[in-house]
């Protein structure tokens, strides 16, 4: 998690370099403290988002996030909380807490990346479901975001896409 940190730290404060504890000595490098607060649940404005951590909340695990896209367009993806922390970074001789959640995202449901709208009687009219795959990207530094990222939840339903010689199993 420590090498996710650094990577998250690196990737989102640019102007800045961060290392681990006991990494090569730089005067300029910020070292990122090992210590986390890590919790199950959070409260986002008015609505309470929970986590695999808190397993009787699980259903309010499921969200979506936006992101702006490599094409400079804002997107959202569906993921499931795995639990939120909070790390405090020093930056120019000031302690600034972030408030995180580490979430593991759904990848698409065709391999070509890309998304699959419900349609009604094959007309270009699709209603607002997405199938997703049930798996999960690989863990990275993209798994953590700040809490404000967060748009809102989704519920997810499994769907199964059937022929004669197989069955596709999905998350809508």
């Amino acid at each position: 998690m420590l090498d996710r940190m650094v990577e998250y730290y690196n990737a989102t404060h640019v102007q800045y370099n961060f290392r681990k504890l006991f990494e090569e000595e730089n005067k300029n490098l910020i070292i990122i403290r090992v210590r986390i607060d890590k919790f199950g649940r959070c409260q986002i404005g008015s609505e309470k988002f929970s986590s695999v951590v808190s397993s009787c909340y699980i259903k309010s695990s499921y969200i979506l996030a936006k992101f702006i896209t490599q094409d400079n367009q804002i997107d959202c993806y569906p993921g499931q909380i795995q639990y939120f922390f909070s790390h405090t970074v020093d930056l120019d001789d000031r302690p600034l807490e972030h408030n995180l959640a580490y979430v593991r995202w759904y990848k698409p449901a065709s391999s070509a990346g890309i998304r699959y709208h419900f349609s009604i009687n094959d007309d270009e009219k699709t209603c607002n479901v997405e199938l997703w795959s049930k798996d999960f990207y690989d863990k990275s530094y993209d798994c953590i975001i700040p809490v404000h990222h967060i748009l809102g939840r989704f519920v997810p339903v499994k769907y199964k896409i059937s022929n004669h010689k197989n069955t596709v199993k999905y998350l809508g």
